[in-house]
């Protein structure tokens, strides 16, 4: 495309009529979608992240246990959370990898830059999980 095309192109404004799969869905429709969305993208993960299916299988076998004590309902809470930042951590960390892979193959220092620090989030919803849950079963036993 030339340029004089390409501005054309990028100036145009696109309608309704000539691409009807662009008009968001709105009420209960615009919530179905959404969630068939997030299905498809949990399904993703489960197939293509062993990250992600290590940490779902660490929730599912962890998750029973703060019900199981006899805990204060926060405690429980700040139990149950702190598992779930886990996987929602691990969940934004490859969406940026995602992200930076669609850019290009080529190295850039940013790019590895922002797989590191998606890295160190998820690092870090696992430090705090550990702390929670250190303190929670300290507070249990002692």
């Amino acid at each position: 495309m030339h340029s004089k095309q390409m501005e054309g192109a990028q100036n145009k404004i696109i309608s309704a009529d000539e691409h009807p799969h662009l008009i968001k869905a709105q009420g209960m429709a615009r919530l179905i979608k959404a969630g068939l969305n997030s299905y498809r993208a949990i399904c993703w993960l489960c197939k293509h992240e062993a990250a992600f299916r290590q940490e779902i299988l660490l929730l599912a076998i962890l998750l029973p246990v703060p019900l199981l004590l006899d805990l204060s309902l926060g405690g429980r809470l700040a139990m149950i959370i702190s598992l779930l930042l886990i996987p929602l951590v691990e969940i934004l960390n490859t969406a940026i990898e995602a992200v930076v892979d669609r850019i290009g193959p080529q190295f850039h220092p940013l790019s590895g830059l922002a797989k590191d620090l998606g890295s160190a989030a998820v690092l870090l919803s696992m430090l705090i999980a550990s702390l929670v849950w250190g303190l929670s079963l300290y507070d249990y036993w002692a």
